[in-house]
């Protein structure tokens, strides 16, 4: 790996020329860890006697990368596969968080804080997941509804449009475009189109960013802010920055030396930095603030817009398909179950926003009388198992289900749930001598290999 000289002066301006030397070996020579983090709702959580993620109780260290493309249980949100260093996150919550709250994840494709933070917030909570660009967005929406939680709707909209919600949030964590210098290891591209005019531009950028969702963030509240770059212009000085500028106050947290996390470099404030030379994982760097209570703010505030009309009787069918306190709304053609305390909390405050997931589970659609069940209801963990008949498949039918295709199965006719390995797959419909498959498209695996035996990642972790 050929790192840029002017990266290479950066880091020996930041760091001690030892550990400097050991920071750029550790970048150019190591290779990237491998971790996952289960999903407790569904079932799964880490074992005692696993290499298990000090701050997060949920994560592993994986011995090396398998093909997880070809693993069904990835594809049904068993785990989640994220880096070690950003499931800090779960960390913070678990130590700053005791109550429900309204929480923002302002930057969040792929998905690993948003469902970091839904596995570890109080019972009660809810989530606004937002990502600005829209092929993103929609890779954090597969993942959240993969994910299975009811408390999260998932937009795609810019912080300024989001920062109108004056005072609307308790948490924004703020993981912010960045110049990249932490994924070194993981991106060729990262190196090449880095830069000092990059890093300085980035800057810029997230001081807008923070500048635009400022007042949507509650007088106390908190903000998580973060980034996978190493040098202090994005680090330290936009932390200064929020303090002088915006108001702020930085929040200390209990952690272990034994975790090798770097303190702030610059400044007199607690900072988090994660290095490969010291820790399991690629660069972060994360600092908690908490909003001045006496801050106020100055901004137009838009009229809220009428929302849509229901239009379609919900079949009593689908009044069974799912377990828990839920009101079913109908929006045209397709039935939501939203949590009745999330629809209590929120009611159309949040309509303004260019929604791309909405909150609670979506049960389906109704086409004419026929009501056709919804993937999203198959990742649900609060899925009504005895609503529809549910069929266990192999490996191979299992791979052949996630490429799209037709499969035979044998079952009643109608709607039916595939199961592999103790983990719902998702829907078909049984014709009889064959199966339509209702996987979604989008989400389909390409390749046209499949492993001679199944990854086995999580099967006994249940």
């Amino acid at each position: 790996m050929q790192l840029n000289q002017l990266f290479i002066d950066e880091i020996n301006g930041i760091l001690p020329s030892n550990e400097a030397k050991a920071m750029l070996d550790a970048i150019a020579s190591s290779s990237p860890t491998t971790a996952i983090r289960f999903n407790e709702a569904k079932g799964f959580k880490a074992l005692t006697a696993m290499q298990s993620v000090p701050w997060c109780q949920s994560g592993i260290y994986l011995p090396e990368r398998p093909p997880f493309t070809f693993d069904p249980m990835f594809h049904a949100g068993c785990y989640y596969v994220q880096d070690p260093s950003s499931m800090f996150i779960a960390h913070i919550i678990k130590s700053l968080i005791s109550r429900p709250v309204k929480y923002l994840d302002l930057c969040a494709a792929p998905g690993g804080k948003t469902t970091a933070a839904l596995q570890t917030l109080p019972k009660g909570s809810i989530m606004i997941s937002n990502e600005i660009m829209p092929q993103r967005a929609q890779i954090l929406r597969e993942n959240v509804i993969k994910w299975g939680a009811d408390n999260c709707m998932v937009t795609c909209d810019n912080p300024k449009s989001i920062g109108t919600l004056v005072h609307e949030f308790d948490v924004i964590a703020a993981d912010v475009p960045c110049s990249g210098e932490g994924m070194f290891r993981k991106d060729d591209e990262a190196i090449a189109q880095w830069s000092p005019a990059l890093v300085e531009q980035c800057a810029a950028r997230q001081r807008a960013i923070l500048q635009d969702i400022w007042p949507a963030l509650k007088p106390g509240g908190l903000l998580i802010y973060s980034t996978c770059t190493y040098n202090t212009h994005e680090n330290e000085e936009i932390v200064d920055f929020i303090i002088n500028n915006l108001k702020a106050t930085p929040i200390s947290l209990s952690i272990s030396d034994s975790w090798n996390i770097h303190p702030e470099i610059s400044g007199n404030y607690p900072c988090y930095r994660f290095l490969p030379h010291l820790t399991k994982g690629e660069g972060l760097f994360m600092c908690v603030l908490q909003k001045d209570k006496d801050s106020t703010t100055d901004i137009r505030v838009d009229k809220p817009q009428k929302t849509k009309k229901a239009n379609t009787s919900i079949p009593n069918e689908m009044l069974n398909w799912i377990e828990g306190d839920y009101s079913l709304d109908a929006n045209n053609e397709v039935i939501n179950a939203v949590p009745n305390y999330i629809k209590a909390a929120v009611k159309d405050k949040y309509n303004k926003l260019h929604i791309i997931k909405h909150f609670g589970v979506e049960l389906g659609t109704i086409k004419g009388k026929k009501a056709i069940p919804s993937h999203q209801l198959a990742m649900s963990p609060s899925i009504n198992p005895t609503s529809f008949p549910m069929v266990d498949v192999d490996y191979k039918t299992a791979i052949d289900y996630l490429r799209g295709q037709a499969i035979i199965i044998d079952a009643p006719r109608g709607y039916v749930l595939l199961n592999y390995n103790g983990s719902t797959l998702g829907f078909v419909n049984n014709l009889g001598n064959r199966a339509n498959n209702l996987y979604p498209k989008p989400w389909r695996i390409i390749s046209s290999h499949t492993p001679d035996v199944a990854p086995q990642v999580v099967k006994h972790y249940k």
